[in-house]
Formats: structure tokens, sequence, C-alpha cells
């Protein structure tokens, strides 16, 4: 039993050690929330920018004129690929950025916010049965208990948290 509890207590160590990294990683995409993505795309926007006609973009990608209207419209509409993406970036002699970062705060935050609301649900509603038998709690302590269990839920990284 203490070798399994050790071995628990390793891996939820390792988990928070990884989630530090990650947090880490993306730390310099933290300005990205604030970038808007024009509403034609970068592709047009850098190449109307730059002064380039589709025809020259599409000499630099092997492709026609026409290819690169598909491309910014495909860029425009969400459905481009990072392969073409990192085409065109190489052709205008640009860097293709790509991650995903948490719309708010670190992925330590984004934790802890799944893991209150989910220890919200199960207090509040193993409170409501307790009502309905005349043992509810104060206030107080569905404060405190919500607090108690979110820390521990995030601590084990429940996999309850993205359901």
């Amino acid at each position: 039993m203490f070798c399994k509890l050790k071995y628990l207590q390793k891996m939820r160590n390792k988990r928070k050690l990884l989630i530090e990294q990650l947090d880490q990683k993306l730390q310099p995409f933290s300005e990205s929330r604030k970038v808007l993505v024009p509403e034609r795309g970068w592709i047009n926007t850098i190449r109307t920018s730059l002064n380039m006609t589709m025809a020259q973009l599409g000499t630099k990608l092997n492709i026609t004129r026409q290819g690169v209207k598909r491309i910014e419209e495909s860029e425009a509409n969400g459905t481009i690929t990072i392969n073409s993406l990192k085409d065109v970036a190489m052709a205008l002699e640009l860097k293709l950025v790509y991650a995903l970062v948490p719309k708010n705060g670190t992925m330590d935050d984004l934790i802890q916010k799944k893991a209150d609301k989910l220890a919200q649900k199960i207090v509040l509603r193993t409170n409501q049965n307790m009502k309905l038998e005349d043992q509810g709690i104060g206030d107080d302590k569905i404060a405190a208990t919500i607090k108690e269990l979110a820390i521990e839920i995030k601590r084990e990284m429940r996999k309850s948290l993205w359901d």
C-alpha cells in the first residue's frame, strides 16, 4: 500500500512539473490573446501590405494566381492546412508560429477553474440531496467543502475535469 501511495505522489509531482513546464513554454504566446486575426486572413493582409500581387506570390509558391486566391480564401474561412501556411510563410521569408494557448491565464489557471467548477457541482448536488433529508449544511461549510474538494480534484487531476 505504501508503494502505491508513493507511486501516486510521484505521478502527481510529475504531472505538476509537466504543467509548469508547459506554462513556461506557452508564456511567450501570452500576448497573442490580444491579436486580432484580419478578416481576410494573414496571407492576404501581409501580401497586400507588401504591395505583392497574387501572381508574384504564386510564382514564389509555384502555383497560379488562382491557386493563391484559393489559399487566401481557405485561410479566411478556416480550412487552410498547416502545411499550406508553412509553404506561404517560407515563400514570404516569414516564420509560421503555431500554438494552442489558454484563453485566460495559464494552463494551471484553466485546471483550477475546471476543478472549482466540478467541485461546486459535486458539493451542491450532494447538499441538495442532504437538504431533501433535512441534513443540509450552511453556506460557510459549503464554501469550505467546495474549496477542499477543488484542491483534491486538481491534485488528482481527475479525468472528469474534462467532461
